[in-house]
């Protein structure tokens, strides 16, 4: 079962609730982890050609935007959680989608950045996602 496009079958028992201090460890955690891979990604793009003045690959730029990342998605998780009705069924398409659409500002840089810190970035957006989802999950399950 992939994170970005979950297969479980949706269930009409109420989300488990987690205390706020476990919601917020979890919500750190994907910060942490996911601007410590974003890291990486940043790192190998600038050794393999991406411009070295590309300011979206600076560690103050992506853990700054990985951040407002996480927490909105956090926001949008939790809104989902409490007001669909079938969370499972409008997380597997509405996490593809917003993805997608945050390759849009991504693709707007290719003359600074280059194919080489385009990709990184897209790559970036992925790994955010894919961490925070995981993190939602086990902190903010959307069903019993």
């Amino acid at each position: 079962m992939s994170d970005l496009s979950p297969t479980a079958t949706a269930t009409t028992a109420p989300a488990a609730r987690r205390g706020p201090a476990v919601v917020a460890g979890g919500i750190a955690a994907a910060v942490v982890v996911s601007s410590v891979i974003n890291g990486i990604i940043a790192a190998v793009a600038l050794a393999i050609g991406a411009p070295d003045d590309f300011q979206p690959l600076k560690a103050g730029s992506y853990i700054f935007l990985t951040t407002v990342g996480v927490l909105i998605g956090a926001g949008g998780w939790a809104i989902v959680r409490k007001a669909a009705k079938d969370p499972e069924a409008l997380v597997r398409w509405l996490v593809p989608a917003v993805v997608v659409v945050s390759f849009v500002p991504d693709f707007l840089l290719w003359g600074n950045g280059g194919a080489k810190g385009v990709i990184a970035l897209l790559l970036m957006h992925v790994t955010v996602a894919a961490t925070a989802v995981t993190a939602y999950r086990k902190v903010m399950p959307l069903s019993a």
